[in-house]
């Protein structure tokens, strides 16, 4: 927050690396301090995944560079598994996720539209924009990596930075693939204590919160309809409704898009309070 808000260029463009980078110096000191005094209650750090490249206790080319595991689909007897109650379970299992990550889409190219002042919606349009996450899913998984979409921290990043540069995006993806390879630079992201992160999450996802409601100040909630709407998601997000059923689980997300569009449904041909449609 300090180096967004006081820092000059480079502190603006990268204000989470030195969030985290003084994070981290903060916790190295409070371990080592109890380390000298023999508390683990103050032992923040944890060095395991730097030992971990060690063989033996001694570095090898491993330690340095290593290739990422890569879980590529076996076709092998993958079919034969394949049945009609199995495929409705997936399918009731992911169907309501992917209405999710419509809404965040959607939602995301909303907010970065009114940061770089572009509708992109139209330009290039949200068919392309869609096309280019399911492709780029696609892709992910062939090579046993997570679905793409449109991440709300990113969209956070972008506000923080004030960058929308699509070159800078582009390298950084591009960068973050191929130090991907360098064993001491995975070995420190995973060593990063959850309350560093945790400390620099209160910026990003409250740049996400923000950026929600100023969607919805734009919605008039003089009108019953509207408000209805607004209050079940924001009830059923904020409440951490779940619903089972049998071993497919809804979240919260979902379930708070899924009766938020049913509620819009219910409600859309209602008068307003002047008795017009």
């Amino acid at each position: 927050m300090i180096a967004s808000s006081y820092g000059k260029k480079s502190g603006k463009l990268i204000p989470f690396i030195y969030g985290i980078l003084a994070g981290y110096a903060f916790a190295a000191l409070m371990t080592l301090i109890g380390d000298a005094a023999k508390n683990d209650a103050i032992k923040i750090l944890s060095l395991d995944p730097f030992r971990a490249l060690l063989t033996d206790g001694k570095p090898t080319v491993k330690t340095f560079v290593s290739v990422p595991d890569f879980a590529f689909f076996k076709a092998k007897g993958a079919f034969g598994e394949l049945s009609g109650s199995y495929l409705a379970t997936i399918a009731a299992a992911y169907v309501p996720v992917a209405f999710v990550v419509f809404a965040e889409h959607l939602a995301d190219h909303m907010n970065i539209s009114t940061i770089i002042e572009r509708d992109l919606l139209t330009e290039p349009g949200l068919d392309k924009t869609l096309l280019g996450d399911g492709i780029g899913s696609m892709a992910g998984a062939f090579f046993g990596g997570c679905p793409n979409t449109t991440y709300g921290e990113s969209i956070a990043c972008v506000a923080i930075t004030k960058n929308a540069s699509v070159i800078t995006i582009i390298s950084a993806a591009v960068g973050a693939i191929l130090i991907s390879f360098l064993s001491p630079f995975v070995a420190f992201v995973n060593s990063i204590p959850s309350c560093v992160m945790g400390g620099v999450c209160l910026a990003l996802y409250g740049f996400i919160a923000v950026s929600g409601l100023k969607m919805v100040q734009k919605v008039d909630l003089g009108k019953n309809k509207n408000l209805f709407v607004v209050s079940v998601v924001l009830i059923v997000g904020i409440g951490g409704l779940t619903v089972s059923f049998g071993q497919v689980q809804i979240r919260t997300l979902a379930c708070a898009l899924i009766l938020g569009i049913l509620t819009n449904l219910l409600l859309k041909d209602a008068p307003d309070e002047d008795g017009e449609e």
